[in-house]
């Protein structure tokens, strides 16, 4: 195995010219608020998002229930872990009892006293749904709630379809950062 750098990048938005937008789910999702018992599912979730992705090469814990578990406990007990900008995609097909979570974003202050989104992951079989556009408007919903100014995101460059999205709804290159990390066999 050897050192391989990822190209990221750090995207902002000004919070202050932004206009909340409601997305419409599609039939059998909605988004839960954060709550300490939705935990475990946003962990699992997190897995299930990220596992085969390549973000999972770029951070380890991304690629194991367990590293996903303790990111969740980090996150929820960091000093800046805001509530308001953390939720859960869930989804109830007809005829099942319980539903389903499906998608995760997590919100903290940064040092900087920026809103900063941790991970946005949604579920492969769940993908192309707007699900990823409804939990980063509920988020950036939260930041403002929260009166901050500013917000951004660190994104693998080569994630073109979450670069997209980001430059959509009003994100901007501010940054190129370069993160490095053990490549697994076959990668290099």
């Amino acid at each position: 195995m050897g050192l391989v750098f990822f190209k990221r990048y750090w995207m902002e938005l000004d919070l202050r010219g932004w206009t909340p937008q409601e997305v419409e789910l599609p039939a059998g999702y909605c988004l839960l608020a954060w709550h300490a018992d939705l935990l475990a599912a946003h962990a699992q979730t997190k897995y299930e998002s990220f596992r085969e992705d390549l973000d999972a090469v770029v951070f380890p814990c991304l690629g194991q229930q367990e590293g996903c578990r303790r990111l969740m406990e980090e996150i929820t007990r960091s000093q800046g872990f805001l509530p308001e900008a953390t939720w859960l995609a869930v989804y109830r097909a007809e005829g099942q009892s319980r539903p389903v979570p499906c998608g995760t974003i997590q919100g903290i202050v940064d040092a900087k006293g920026r809103g900063a989104v941790q991970n946005l992951g949604v579920v492969p079989q769940h993908r192309r749904r707007g699900l990823g556009r409804a939990l980063l408007c509920r988020a950036l919903q939260g930041f403002q709630q929260a009166g901050l100014e500013r917000a951004g995101l660190e994104v693998t460059a080569e994630n073109a379809g979450a670069v997209r999205l980001y430059r959509q709804m009003g994100f901007r290159h501010v940054e190129t950062l370069y993160k490095a990390s053990l490549a697994p066999a076959g990668v290099s």
